[in-house]
């Protein structure tokens, strides 16, 4: 289906109502948009709290559900509602968003007593199998927005050169933080590392990596050896490119056809007017 997105799997059958699992922010509004602009019908599961009201109000009410992220039976009932043949997940859908202070239902609770390792991976999983088992296939969470990905090389103008041996340095420690499964990101200066992300996130990573005042950081992203693209996309966004500014971190090196840049002709057109430097790996 490389049409309409090369994510999409060869058996995609576009007649098919697509599910919108959504939490916050704006990945799932661009999600709903683009694949409208394809064609695709799109049903929303938006998460109580979580999902905008703009993208709640943008579908018909026959078409939207709000439901609590731990009601995960009502999600599979909505969806057999729905008549949906696949899911997408998008937003800040995350173990420390599901099910944490909330009361999650019969389905919910059998799912989670079954795991042994209650990590991204295994909920996730899980997730997905009932998905299966309901009817619906679970997307590659970058289907539709081939075009907001990072790709290879410069992706802004170099304001300050970068010593190739630098950003490398940056590229091996988050490859090896994410292949522990530690986390996804690495902030590092000329051969140190200043900061690993682990559960905080990237955010409260990077503003730690500002506290210490200094030049040259660099902060790389990258993907799990073995990502689940279903549920766990990396973004960068209008939030991080602004506490990048805040904290004094110049440049970025992302992992090319796996970081969704939110909005990304926007998002360049600042990070250059900022002088932040972008770079895909």
């Amino acid at each position: 289906m490389g049409a309409i997105s090369k994510f999409l799997p060869d058996d995609f059958d576009s007649s098919k109502p697509v599910g919108l699992i959504a939490g916050r922010g704006v990945y799932p509004k661009l999600i709903a948009d683009r694949a409208r602009a394809k064609g695709i019908e799109v049903r929303l599961i938006a998460f109580e709290g979580e999902a905008t009201d703009e993208l709640y109000d943008s579908f018909p009410e026959d078409q939207r559900a709000r439901i609590n992220v731990g009601k995960v039976g009502k999600w599979l009932k909505a969806l057999r509602q729905f008549d949906c043949g696949y899911t997408i997940a998008a937003g800040q859908v995350k173990p420390g968003k599901l099910f944490r202070g909330l009361t999650p239902d019969i389905k919910a609770a059998a799912l989670l007593v079954k795991l042994k390792r209650k990590n991204a991976h295994a909920i996730f999983g899980a997730i997905a199998d009932e998905l299966t088992a309901n009817g619906q296939t679970s997307l590659d969470a970058r289907a539709f927005l081939d075009e907001e990905l990072a790709t290879e090389g410069w992706m802004t103008p170099q304001f300050v050169k970068i010593e190739k041996i630098d950003l490398q340095h940056g590229i091996e420690i988050a490859t090896e933080m994410a292949r522990l499964d530690v986390g996804q990101g690495v902030v590092v200066r000329k051969g140190t590392v200043i900061a690993v992300e682990a559960f905080e996130g990237t955010d409260p990573m990077l503003k730690r990596a500002g506290g210490f005042n200094t030049d040259q950081l660099i902060f790389t992203k990258t993907v799990k050896h073995r990502q689940d693209y279903r549920f766990d996309v990396p973004v960068f966004g209008r939030r991080t490119l602004e506490i990048m500014k805040d904290a004094g971190i110049r440049a970025a090196a992302l992992k090319a056809d796996s970081v969704i840049i939110l909005e990304k002709e926007t998002i360049l057109a600042e990070a250059k007017k900022a002088k932040i430097q972008l770079f895909g790996f």
